[in-house]
């Protein structure tokens, strides 16, 4: 037979980190000693109480039925969390699980986008900002990430016409690949910004927990005005050492959570209930391992950077 496959596969092609994995395998296969610097998983393990948490809860035949949905308890937890970690309050209706935010970034085009749309997308940035919103029709617009200006989108030089046909906008602080964070100042300035173009905002906060040089990571939802342009993703894979378990969640405009959950309920029946335990665990537990851990991340880029710089 001659099969005929999507053309969006002549767009992306196979996944980098899965290129990647293939090719250390294979210099392992040769006895090469690699370093693997690709897709960012923890060596560290998770806390007792989070595996302790999901074997108990796997122990219970019931909650290896379909979920269909988070557990009032898991978002109960994510409010209770978000509110002693960022000082941001948020409701139930405000807040979603997802598949991990790589998952979720994906998707969400698919219930903001028409065919046609424009999407904002940084350069460089993490492929699935522009993959997802590829899949979901949009047109991809880059917005360039310059040293000269700290990493950060220079809103003004976006040309008006592109900006009054832009449905969202996808921003990442700290930024996945360059590490820059941003500043509470723009972030003022990016509400603003979108509330102008009446463009909804995507900010990806996957790496809030990993920052140095005794920082803290913030949050987007923490300015004023933030839930009424735009969510944000939320992981718990590099804080709590759990990246297999995906768990994340979309945090923000309730309108947006709605329309979300709507589209993801066709295609997901909710996140394994054991793992939802977990998730509860890691967020309503001890938090001093993520501390110690964003310190040993801090003294292992240090010594990366002195090795490299041999």
């Amino acid at each position: 037979m001659n099969f005929e496959f999507s053309n969006n596969l002549n767009y992306f092609q196979t996944g980098i980190f899965n290129v990647l994995n293939d090719k250390k395998a294979e210099l392992i296969k040769n006895g090469r000693k690699v370093f693997n610097l690709s897709v960012g998983t923890p060596d560290f393990k998770p806390d007792k109480h989070v595996m302790d948490a999901l074997i108990t809860a796997a122990q219970n035949t019931d909650n290896w039925k379909y979920s269909l949905g988070d557990s009032p308890e898991l978002l109960d937890a994510i409010c209770i969390y978000y509110k002693k970690r960022f000082n941001v309050e948020i409701s139930n209706d405000e807040v979603m699980s997802i598949y991990g935010s790589q998952e979720g970034l994906t998707h969400i085009g698919f219930s903001l986008c028409n065919k046609g749309d424009i999407v904002l997308v940084p350069n460089p940035g993490y492929p699935i900002f522009e993959i997802g919103p590829y899949l979901s029709g949009a047109d991809i617009v880059y917005y360039s990430l310059l040293p000269e200006n700290n990493y950060l989108p220079d809103l003004k030089c976006i040309p008006e016409d592109t900006l009054y046909k832009t449905k969202f906008m996808v921003v990442s602080y700290p930024l996945n690949p360059v590490c820059a964070t941003a500043t509470p100042e723009f972030y003022d300035e990016l509400i603003a910004f979108a509330k102008k173009y009446n463009i909804i905002i995507v900010h990806d906060n996957a790496y809030s927990d990993i920052v140095y040089d005794g920082k803290i990571g913030g949050s987007f939802l923490f300015h004023e005005g933030a839930k009424e342009v735009g969510v944000e993703f939320y992981s718990l894979s590099k804080s709590f050492n759990i990246t297999g378990a995906r768990v994340s969640f979309v945090i923000g405009n309730s309108e947006i959570i709605k329309y979300f959950k709507m589209l993801r309920s066709q295609i997901d029946y909710g996140i394994f209930t054991p793992i939802q335990h977990a998730a509860i665990a890691a967020l309503s537990g001890p938090q001093d391992s993520v501390k110690e851990h964003c310190k040993e991340y801090e003294e292992e880029e240090m010594l990366y950077v002195e090795v490299l710089q041999v």
